[in-house]
C-alpha cells in the first residue's frame, strides 16, 4: 500500500517527482522547447536535464510577399 501512495499524484510537484530519470518535454517562452532526461529539480522548478535537445522556432514575414517564413533550429547537448 505504501508503494501505491508513493506513486500517487496529490500535488503539482508530485508529477515532476515521478518523472525523475525519464525523458521530459519542457515548453519555454519565445517558442523554445527542450527534451531531455530529468536528473534533478528544486522547489523553484529549476531543472537539471541530460541528453538535451533544444528546438527554437522563429516566424518571420517576407517583406515582399507578406508570407510567413517558419524556421526551426535544433541544438543537441549533453
Amino acid at each position: 500500500m505504501a508503494a501505491e501512495e508513493d506513486m500517487a499524484v496529490k500535488e503539482p510537484l508530485d508529477l515532476i517527482r515521478l518523472s525523475l530519470d525519464e525523458r521530459i518535454y519542457v515548453k519555454l517562452r519565445s517558442e523554445r522547447e527542450l527534451r531531455g532526461k530529468l536528473h534533478a529539480y528544486d522547489q523553484h522548478l529549476n531543472m537539471i536535464l541530460g541528453d538535451v535537445e533544444e528546438t527554437v522556432t522563429t516566424v518571420e514575414i517576407d517583406d515582399e510577399t507578406y508570407e510567413e517564413i517558419v524556421r526551426t533550429s535544433l541544438a543537441v547537448g549533453k
